[in-house]
């Protein structure tokens, strides 16, 4: 069973990189397709997929087109309880629910400060007051979600889930900013950005070059920290 998955440039579209994670790390196949997201072809790329505007876009083997990562991944759950997208337990799956709609509705601060970028880190962010409540707030709610699941390191809920897919482009934007966040958030971050799919979807990003650079930044900047 194969799916299609449209999405943009893994360099830049954090929605593409949580929906491809939603297929890779879950052993689900696919046939990725790009959309030009920067060179404008967009909205002609998608028209088939109608009334799908935004990316990622998935296709089932049946033919059914399905939107918006939150679609996505309970369908994908839904179609493959063996899977694992959500944790077993009742509780840890209400929760890890609860992150993971939070993240695809919240964090606007964060998200239009610090525009997913996975090739290199910045020095000399400096943070607003509403970008640092948005951390405080990732601090909270990873912190309840490890007070019920008794994982004290790597993935939120002890095994690799929804949620984990959901974070993992915030992982790229605080590692990418050099942002204030505890040892313990910085820990999971890289965790996030070391898994294995994680770098092999930067290494594919790499390959392309950009000129102009999306979300230009005149800050100084230093190697990425995990190898692709």
């Amino acid at each position: 069973m194969t799916y299609d998955l449209f999405i943009a440039d893994r360099s830049f579209s954090s929605w593409s990189l949580r929906g491809w994670l939603m297929l890779e790390n879950f052993g689900l196949s696919s046939r990725l397709h790009m959309v030009g997201l920067y060179s404008g072809t967009m909205a002609a790329d998608l028209a088939a997929l109608a009334p799908a505007r935004l990316v990622p876009v998935l296709r089932t083997p049946e033919g059914t087109v399905v939107g918006e990562s939150l679609a996505i991944g309970e369908t994908l759950a839904e179609r493959h309880p063996e899977a694992g997208h959500w944790p077993a337990d009742p509780a840890l799956r209400a929760t890890a629910r609860w992150l993971v709609a939070e993240m695809a509705t919240g964090f606007t601060a964060l998200r239009s400060a610090c525009p997913m970028q996975l090739l290199h880190c910045y020095d000399g962010f400096t943070p607003s007051d509403a970008v640092r409540a948005d951390l405080d707030r990732l601090e909270t709610l990873w912190a309840h979600a490890r007070s019920l699941s008794g994982a004290t390191e790597g993935w939120l809920f002890g095994a690799y889930s929804l949620a984990d897919v959901f974070y993992t482009p915030v992982a790229a934007r605080i590692i990418g900013y050099d942002l204030p966040v505890s040892p313990e958030a910085r820990s999971y971050a890289l965790a996030l950005l070391s898994d294995p799919a994680v770098r092999a979807w930067r290494a594919e990003g790499l390959k392309v070059s950009y000129d102009p650079l999306p979300y230009p930044n005149p800050l100084p900047t230093r190697a990425w920290p995990v190898p692709a």
